[in-house]
């Protein structure tokens, strides 16, 4: 594989080539020689908020690892693991409204995660991984989903939230925005997913070897990535033939009400992941990388416990 025909095949900016020769391939270099030929599989874990490169990330680390290394590398993503629409339905009849929309913590199927990190930790075949389809809210049929049938080396775990930690509970009491104003007044919402965090997705942070954090400058640029997320989506629908379900894709406006979903964690993961992260690529509004912050001198066994 060539960094240009990656380029070409993502359909990214001609400037992604020095992106990728000033960091990501000495990362690529760094999470092989930590592999180091372990006879168990070596976990990457990538946070990000919409719309900031951990996709493309964790597609190219895989991409090179595997053309130049011969190993075997494995993309999972947070996203996959969210529940259908009758799970969510029922979730919004018993806790909260709210969580008819998929994206907090709350809304993915968590025990699904840890038997599949289990499963690779210890090589137990095949596993398993399902895949969710954004256009439809669903997840792919089970006979979609991805099988491993043999063993992997590296394991690649992205997602918008992933690593983030519960807030103190004084941090629930005030809305950050419009939509927890009118339709979280009693901070229910809010309180089930900071009690999600703690309980059921910090163990899951266990299984990371290594942290690389995307950093945007706020919350503010979401949106615009975010539109920029749904109009490749549109696009490959519309390339595939499936008009109908490119049709689905939401428009700006609800993309605008969609993030307000994503605001608090987003906020709370730039103020708090970069101080426990390995890598940490501070982006501008355009998403050129501006400053990577290295932590190579920390062994962060457990986001949360950083030891020098």
């Amino acid at each position: 594989m060539t960094i240009d025909t990656f380029i070409n095949t993502h359909r990214l900016p001609s400037g992604f080539k020095t992106i990728v020769t000033e960091h990501f391939i000495p990362l690529a270099k760094e999470i092989v020689s930590h592999h180091g030929g372990a006879k168990i599989p070596y976990f990457v874990g990538i946070n990000g908020c919409q719309g900031s490169g951990k996709s493309t990330l964790s597609e190219f680390l895989k991409s090179y690892i595997e053309a130049e290394f011969s190993m075997k590398v494995v993309i999972m993503s947070l996203d996959d693991f969210y529940y259908s629409q009758a799970d969510r339905s029922i979730l919004a009849r018993d806790v909260h409204p709210l969580f008819q929309t998929r994206g907090v913590p709350g809304t993915h199927d968590t025990q699904l995660a840890k038997t599949a990190l289990q499963n690779l930790k210890a090589n137990h075949l095949p596993v398993t991984i399902p895949r969710f389809n954004k256009a439809t809210d669903n997840p792919f049929p089970k006979k979609e989903w991805t099988q491993l049938d043999s063993t992997v080396d590296i394991v690649i775990f992205e997602g918008w939230c992933w690593g983030v930690e519960a807030q103190e509970h004084k941090a629930l009491a005030t809305p950050v925005n419009l939509m927890e104003e009118r339709k979280d007044s009693l901070g229910l919402w809010r309180n089930y997913i900071n009690n999600q965090l703690n309980i059921h997705y910090k163990p899951l942070y266990q299984f990371m070897d290594l942290w690389v954090m995307f950093k945007a400058p706020s919350f503010d640029d979401v949106y615009t990535w975010r539109l920029e997320q749904e109009q490749k989506l549109i696009t490959s629908l519309e390339d595939s033939g499936d008009k109908q379900k490119a049709n689905g894709v939401m428009n700006p406006q609800q993309i605008l009400d969609f993030i307000q979903h994503y605001q608090r964690l987003t906020e709370h993961c730039l103020d708090t992941l970069p101080a426990k992260c390995n890598h940490v690529f501070e982006l501008d509004k355009d998403r050129n990388i501006i400053a990577h912050v290295k932590s190579a001198d920390k062994v962060v066994d457990n986001i949360g416990e950083v030891k020098e």
